[in-house]
Formats: C-alpha cells, structure tokens, sequence
C-alpha cells in the first residue's frame, strides 16, 4: 500500500500510541518508516532561555532513535529526522524530502480556546498535505 510513511512525534503519551499504530500499519505494508521530531521555538524563547533550542533538539534526536529502535525491533526499515522550524511546514517539507505517501500523526483534539490559541499543527498538515494523513486520536489510546 504505502512504500514509505512519515511519523510525527513530540514524545508524547499520545505520540506513543500513534507510534504503535505507524509501527503496525509499516510492518504490514512492508513500508520504510521516517521518523520525524520538529522542534518549533520562536527567538523570544531562545532570548529567555539561551541554549534552549539545542536542548531540545537533543531530546528530540533521543525520541527519534528511540522510536526507530522500536521499528526496527518490530522488523521495520526506519530512519528518523530531526527538524527546527514551524511544525507544519517541516512535516511537509520532510514528507516531500522523503518522499512519503502517508504522512501519519496523533492529536490531542483540543478544542476552542486552546486550538484557537495553539493553533493545530495537525489541522494544517491536513489542509496542505498532498499525500493522505493518517491521524491517530488520543482517546483511541485508551480502548
């Protein structure tokens, strides 16, 4: 179905059920699996907290590995991408980069005053993706 998939993860709790989903839908198509963290701090934060974007990008390197070791355990060819930018456009930028044909994230499903505030990376990759998106909800993780 799917040669190549892109998976989104923040580490999260809700990440790691998506994870588990990316891992079992990858080794079922026999896809190669990118796994991609984005780290997306604006200058004010690395103004308040020098050093900060590249600790966070050193965690997110660690979450990265993390989950491709777990692919790779499960038996799934995957290799993990660490991006710094606006979360939407690097998840695109990546997907097209690695040539996905699947891009697969979780949400929260945060609603009014949060969404509005937060915004919703997933809601935009939707809207801009040329390739499906496979979104697994948080509330999914607990059945």
């Amino acid at each position: 179905m799917y040669k190549k998939i892109l998976f989104c993860t923040d580490g999260s709790a809700n990440s790691m059920c998506a994870q588990r989903e990316a891992i079992k839908i990858a080794r079922e198509c026999g896809s190669k699996l990118y796994v991609l963290s984005v780290v997306d701090l604006t200058d004010e934060f690395e103004d308040l907290a020098p050093g900060l974007t590249e600790k966070m990008i050193a965690k997110a390197k660690e979450v990265v590995a993390g989950v491709a070791a777990a692919a790779k355990a499960a038996g799934v060819d995957a290799e993990g991408l660490v991006r710094d930018g606006e979360a939407n456009r690097m998840i695109l930028g990546a997907a097209k980069e690695a040539g996905a044909e699947a891009i697969m994230l979780g949400t929260h499903g945060r609603k009014g005053f949060m969404n509005a505030v937060m915004g919703s990376v997933t809601r935009k990759v939707i809207a801009e993706a040329p390739v499906p998106v496979i979104v697994v909800h948080s509330k999914f993780c607990a059945l």
